[in-house]
Formats: C-alpha cells, structure tokens, sequence
C-alpha cells in the first residue's frame, strides 16, 4: 500500500474509529443488509466508547453515499466528528472490524490495497465508449460518443461508402483512445481494462499511447447495449486485480528473502529490528503477517515506537503507553513514508513484521 495519501492522519489526534466492512449491493436485499451492518458498526463503536459526534459521522458517511455495482468494501477512519479517510475496496474484508482505538487500524486497507488502485474500465464498440474510472471515491463513468460508421452518408459507390465507413470508426477510435490517456494520467491509472466488441477494442488498443498500452488487458463481456450485464466483466476485473496483487505479493516475498539470505541484506524481522529501524526512518517496505494482539509501546510522535519504555524514555519520553502492535508499527511506517504490505503464508515473519531496509 502507498502510504503517501494517509499522511495527514498522522498530524491528527486520536482517539479514531476504524471501520472495514462488506458495502457489497449485489442482493435483492442488500438495502436491508447493509441496514444491519450499520446497526452493528453503530453498536460496536458505542459499546467501545466512541464519542457520539464521531460515530454519527461514520453512519452518515455510509448512509449518505451511492451503493456501489456488485461486490465492494470500504474502510472508514474518523475522530472528532470527521471522517478521514474513506475508500471503497472493489472486494469486500473477509470479516467485519470496527475499532475505536489511539492509533487508526489500517491493515484491513492494505490488505485490499491491489484492488484499490486506481483503474479504467472501457466498453467499447465502433461508435464511442463507457469509460470509468476507479479510484479512492466512488467510480465515475463518461461517454465518448462518435458519428455511426453505418450511416455515414455520401458517394454512391459502395468503394467509397465502406472508405468513408472506415474513417468514421478511426476517427471514433482516435476519440475514445484521447480521452482514455487523459483519464489515465488524472487518475494515475494502474490498470486499463478493455472491453466490448472484439474488433472495435483491438484497433482502440492499438491508437493508445504506448504508455498506456502497457497497462492495458482485454477481456470477455461487457456491451454497450441498453440493460446489458455487466457480470461477466466484473468478475474478469476482479480476477485482473487479484491475479495483480499476488504477483506483487511473489514479488515482495522473494525480495525479502533474497535479501536476508545475504550478509548485509536489506531485510530485518521481529519487532526489535523493525521498530528501530522505523525510528530512523529505513524502512522502505513494510511487511505483516500475523502479530496477534502483540503490543509496543509508543510515545506522543508518530515514530516513536519500540519493544520496551527504556528505548522511548531515552529519547526524552516520560510516560511510553503500550499500544497494539498491528496499529502503531503501521502508523509509524506511515509516518516516514513507507510502503505496507500484508503478506499471507509466503512468509513466516517473526513475531508478525519484517521491513525491507532503505539502507543498510
């Protein structure tokens, strides 16, 4: 996970509340379900003594939001009546956490981080396109609408009508293949996925920038019929990121690896390493697996965090507070800009975190 977003949350006190849960609409009774989730969140929240002000903007930010098309998720953190942070995930968290807790908890965030980045989707045919953006709020969709090549009128020959066809759907495809690059660079896209008639995202590949082409995929389904399904797509979407987040997974493991397999590797383990080099801000990568309800303790400033009090009091803090592991390692780390990644069974990390250094 890119941190660079979530660094205003650390200039801000706490306590926070920290909510990640399934805002999937993909049922008949989603509108009933989500009712009671948000009686859940509500109740968790209260039960955890959350300020009355912060927990009513949580509500309000989920009740006043679009539903989303199909399977989603979305993590919010707030404190003192404001939401910070909101991002809908394209998956919903395996399990439901509600925290109100000092640090803000962003695991679950990270955990899903793959399938939030930024992307486009097009469906195209020879016409114009559907093209939607996926970022950090809810996704917005434009239509670039072209001349139909069938009714292009003029020339009696039918040599001439089928070259006038063939430049009405270049210059469409021209169109479309503009506006994708636009969307692409304001919405740093990581991905662009193509869809539609066959022939029609073939030649709309080929005039993308080669920027562009690079990140782009075509996949099955998806129309620009009225009322057609768009299922298919999603779930061919869905499998994109997925398949994307483990290769960086792969990636992050066999670094790690390679790393600490060599005398003076960039790679360190167990919460004493790791907590020593966030406070002198050498970590790069961040990695999680499974720290449990292990705890530090921390100080005032973001950064300070370590395994004991002696560490913290002598740098000049009095009175260390013990703090969950998950929430003040990922915070600090956020602090001093380095990546997080939740990593699964590729890695047993001792006692939960390992970094991959900036230096040695």
């Amino acid at each position: 996970m890119d941190t660079t977003a979530l660094r205003d949350l650390t200039t801000t006190g706490g306590p926070f509340a920290s909510v990640h849960f399934d805002f999937s609409h993909d049922t008949e009774d989603a509108a009933k379900q989500l009712a009671i989730r948000l009686k859940e969140i509500e109740a968790a929240l209260s039960d955890q003594r959350a300020d009355a002000e912060t927990v009513h903007a949580v509500l309000r930010a989920i009740r006043d939001s679009e539903p989303p098309v199909g399977k989603a998720g979305r993590s919010i953190v707030a404190a003192h009546g404001s939401v910070l942070l909101d991002r809908r995930l394209a998956a919903p968290p395996p399990e439901q956490v509600v925290r109100f807790s000092p640090l803000p908890y962003l695991l679950p965030l990270a955990t899903h981080e793959a399938e939030s980045l930024p992307y486009l989707v097009v469906v195209t045919d020879q016409v114009g396109a559907e093209v939607t953006e996926h970022g950090r709020g809810a996704p917005h969709t434009a239509t670039v609408e072209g001349a139909d090549p069938v009714e292009v009128q003029g020339g009696s020959g039918p040599a001439h009508r089928d070259k006038q066809t063939g430049e009405t759907a270049r210059q469409n495809f021209e169109e479309i293949a503009r506006h994708i690059a636009k969307a692409a660079e304001r919405s740093h896209a990581a991905l662009v996925v193509l869809a539609g008639e066959v022939q029609a995202r073939s030649a709309l590949r080929e005039r993308l920038p080669e920027p562009v082409r690079r990140i782009t995929s075509e996949v099955e389904g998806g129309s620009r019929a009225p009322g057609s399904s768009h299922e298919e797509l999603d779930r061919h979407v869905h499998e994109l990121l997925a398949n994307r987040r483990l290769a960086s997974l792969d990636d992050v493991a066999e670094t790690f690896r390679a790393e600490s397999g060599r005398e003076s590797g960039l790679a360190v383990s167990g919460l004493e390493a790791v907590t020593a080099a966030l406070a002198e801000a050498n970590v790069a990568t961040l990695l999680v697996g499974s720290p449990g309800a292990t705890s530090v303790f921390a100080g005032p400033e973001p950064t300070q965090v370590a395994v004991g009090k002696a560490g913290l009091q002598a740098l000049g803090v009095p009175e260390p507070e013990r703090r969950r592991a998950d929430e003040a390692i990922p915070f600090a780390a956020v602090a001093t800009g380095a990546e997080v990644v939740v990593l699964d069974e590729r890695l047993d990390l001792w006692e939960g975190f390992g970094a991959l250094l900036r230096h040695t």
